[in-house]
């Protein structure tokens, strides 16, 4: 075995140390081990979640404390994990591991899929008690009226909420969420587009109770999305006479409403609007377009 002096180890040990291009004279000796978690935290949030789990813990102990702890957690962004998943199980199990991490200290949460044990389990965690949560984003999940009413005082704090495709949400949960939080500004409830055979069933299925909810319990909304929507002219009507402060309006695709009287009018007065028919008008101008464009090259080669 070959003796290693004391001299051998310091050089070693300060290589480990030193990262930087030291021919250029650039040396920078940092231990990691003495590095602060909230600094390292900064750089490590920036890394895909699965790696974050999954990898940079087996690096140093350093890293690993820095994942284990709560500074990586403040936002819980893990919606491209669940999309890739699609499972509720792994899902709800992966949000309640990030919960317990983040300590209290979560500001945001953004899932897909999220089942009713999973959101019951980070309510109860700590979001009813140290609220801190500012941003809940939970696309096409699983959550229910039932569980959505039981916790909606645990979202207190919460300004944007995007529950768009929730299907199991009515507007009983609406408003349970409008009662409880007073500071809510966002608000997504885009719901997936009619096939054109349900279309027609569509017509008889009219339902203003879900705009009504949200005309009477979120007055305080600046940006309101609500894409194929199944309200008329009169949910819409009560929505921009509370919700004066809009200045964003996604219409697109809701079928029964028709702007008529002064409807048209006030919506064109809100900043970003996008009424029901957007996506169809643009795509006709656009086949239009094209066909002026054919035939003016047909001109060009009949001269």
């Amino acid at each position: 075995m070959a003796f290693i002096t004391e001299k051998e180890k310091h050089r070693r040990m300060e290589k480990r140390a030193t990262f930087g291009d030291g021919r250029n004279g650039v040396v920078s000796r940092v231990m990691w081990e003495e590095l602060n978690p909230e600094i390292l935290a900064l750089i490590l949030v920036r890394i895909p979640v699965e790696e974050l789990l999954q990898t940079i813990p087996l690096v140093c102990k350093s890293w690993w404390s820095a994942v284990a702890g709560p500074y990586c957690w403040s936002e819980i962004d893990v919606e491209d994990w669940c999309r890739r998943w699609s499972c509720f199980d792994k899902v709800d199990s992966l949000v309640r591991k990030l919960v317990r991490r983040s300590r209290g200290m979560c500001k945001r949460l953004s899932a897909y899929r999220l089942g009713d044990a999973g959101f019951a389990f980070a309510a109860n965690w700590y979001f009813s008690e140290v609220r801190c949560l500012k941003v809940l984003e939970i696309p096409m999940s699983e959550v229910s009226d039932r569980i959505m009413e039981k916790h909606a005082e645990s979202l207190a704090t919460v300004t944007v909420l995007d529950i768009s495709y929730c299907s199991k949400i009515t507007k009983k949960g609406l408003e349970a969420v409008g009662k409880s939080c007073k500071f809510l500004i966002q608000l997504k409830r885009n719901m997936p587009p009619m096939a054109l055979e349900e279309t027609e069933r569509a017509r008889r299925a009219l339902d203003e109770t879900e705009a009504m909810a949200i005309a009477n319990t979120m007055p305080g909304l600046n940006r309101l999305e609500l894409a194929y929507g199944r309200f008329s002219d009169h949910g819409l009507n009560a929505i921009l006479t509370n919700c004066n402060s809009l200045t964003r309006l996604n219409l697109v695709g809701c079928l029964y409403v028709d702007l008529n009287g002064d409807l048209q009018e006030t919506c064109e007065r809100i900043t970003d609007f996008q009424g029901p028919w957007t996506y169809y008008d643009d795509h006709i101008l656009a086949i239009a377009t094209a066909s002026d464009d054919d035939e003016d090259e047909d001109e060009d080669d009949d001269d």
